[in-house]
């Protein structure tokens, strides 16, 4: 499943560079996942790295998106070229 920034983000700027989909942006307000990129970096890392440098705990599972791990590792393959 994708992930999804709540309302609570401060816009700390400490996610945006860690997404190595590029998913992250500035919304209107504070900042989003664009969840046809985000794979929960599944193909980089182990873990999600957004999550991992929150300090504010504000980026959950996006229940609009549900996608199970093998979805996600194809989400990878494609936007990759792989």
């Amino acid at each position: 499943m994708a992930l999804l920034i709540t309302s609570k983000c401060i816009n700390c700027d400490m996610c945006d560079p860690e997404c190595p989909n590029q998913a992250i942006y500035m919304g209107s307000k504070v900042y989003e996942i664009d969840p046809d990129k985000c794979t929960e970096c599944v193909g980089h890392y182990d873990q999600p790295t957004c999550v991992s440098v929150c300090p504010i705990d504000c980026i959950k599972p996006d229940p609009n998106h549900q996608e199970s791990l093998d979805t996600l590792a194809e989400k990878y393959l494609r936007l990759t070229g792989q």
